[in-house]
């Protein structure tokens, strides 16, 4: 059986069984997206972001590195995926036609897609996303001429900012299951363990309370290690009075609500205390800002001014939250934007981010704490359910 064979048998029997929403849920979304091509003037999207993709057709897989898009019309969905893809895209995906191209064969990907793309004059990339593979997009412009295409990354960005109540749903789910895994791994916390039997009491509960593969696996850190940003895990021995940094986020139909939690073996120090009271005003601040109308760089500058008494003590990334929605690996940073000074764009009601609220003493030690919000008419309200505490054992 060839994989043309495989797609129709499975298209015989299970063609969307796995489809994340409803199909009223993805007919909605295409047609603000398509309205949005119209105002722009495109006749095509190529879109090559699995978590884009996703988006709009439900289509997803763990394996996502493999070449995947998307050709969005106003008449047609197009989804091309290599051959082991077929059978995902049969069962989870709500578009007009799939094609394939060989997994081994990637010169089979361009013919295909230039014919989807030619009879139109503009055609929207996003060259700053996932996905979109030099090779491909160079054989494309050679096939079609390059003054057909123009950037429209924007596009999608603006309207998967705001989260419809489904994904609402989602979320909320996402949350609870995050929440169920930090405090299986904060409650087994003691000195003598490594970071490593943290994760794996954490990921254990995860997946049991109903997470799928998670777009990043869960991150323990302690000690200095917290210090620096974006270490994990690694066999390190937790030791009595040290500060252990959790981070976590399930899963659910592709969807995760991070949160960060801070634990201490012993009885927190002073400085941790007064750093932990530091996060917690910077979050209350950035939640009472962060509502319709105002722009996510006030709700940054309004935090900022908190954290400018202590800048030279601390390390922070200067992101003071970054949405969240559905993602793949390897990040659950949904990417669309970003509460950071600068960034002028306004919020708006049911928009979704994640506050990583993580200050750093380089070579000492960190404090980390977090929710994911959604922005109401009253401020941000938080999905996960962070007590803001610095939990001893």
């Amino acid at each position: 059986m060839d994989y043309y064979q495989y797609r129709e048998a499975l298209a015989e029997t299970l063609a969307q069984s796995e489809l994340p929403f409803s199909a009223s849920e993805y007919q909605t979304r295409l047609e603000k997206v398509r309205l949005a091509m119209a105002h722009r003037q495109l006749g095509a999207l190529l879109l090559t972001d699995p978590a884009d993709i996703n988006y709009l057709t439900g289509y997803h897989t763990f394996e996502v590195s493999v070449y995947a898009c998307l050709v969005c019309t106003q008449e047609r969905l197009v989804l091309q995926v290599a051959s082991i893809e077929t059978g995902a895209a049969v069962v989870t995906a709500r578009v007009d036609e799939i094609i394939g191209y060989r997994w081994e064969n990637l010169d089979e990907i361009t013919s295909p897609l230039a014919d989807l793309l030619a009879p139109h004059q503009n055609i929207g990339i996003d060259s700053w996303g996932a996905g979109l593979r030099f090779g491909v997009f160079d054989a494309l412009t050679q096939t079609i001429g390059r003054d057909r295409f123009s950037e429209a990354g924007e596009l999608l960005d603006e309207i998967r900012l705001v989260k419809s109540s489904a994904e609402l749903e989602a979320l909320q789910e996402s949350a609870r299951i995050t929440a169920l895994g930090l405090e299986a791994a904060v409650q087994s916390i003691r000195p003598g363990m490594t970071d490593n039997d943290i994760a794996a009491v954490g990921a254990k509960a995860l997946l049991e309370n109903g997470s799928e593969f998670m777009s990043l696996q869960p991150i323990v850190t302690s000690g200095h290690r917290i210090g620096i940003i974006h270490v994990n895990h690694k066999r390190h021995v937790i030791q009595p009075n040290e500060p252990v940094f959790l981070e976590f986020g399930a899963a659910f139909q592709r969807y995760t609500a991070p949160m960060m939690r801070t634990a201490v073996t012993g009885t927190a120090s002073p400085a941790l205390a007064a750093t932990r009271d530091l996060c917690h005003s910077l979050f209350e601040s950035l939640c009472a800002t962060m509502r319709p109308g105002n722009t996510f760089d006030q709700a940054a500058q309004a935090a900022d001014a908190l954290l400018a008494p202590q800048r030279d003590k601390f390390f922070f990334s200067g992101v003071f939250g970054y949405s969240v929605g559905a993602q793949f690996p390897p990040s659950w940073v949904e990417g669309t934007g970003y509460v950071a000074k600068g960034q002028m764009r306004a919020f708006e009601a049911n928009m979704v981010f994640h506050l990583p609220l993580c200050l750093r003493v380089p070579g000492q030690w960190g404090v980390g704490l977090s929710d994911t919000v959604v922005v109401t008419e009253q401020g941000a309200k938080p999905l996960t359910n962070n007590d803001w505490q610095l939990f001893s054992q």
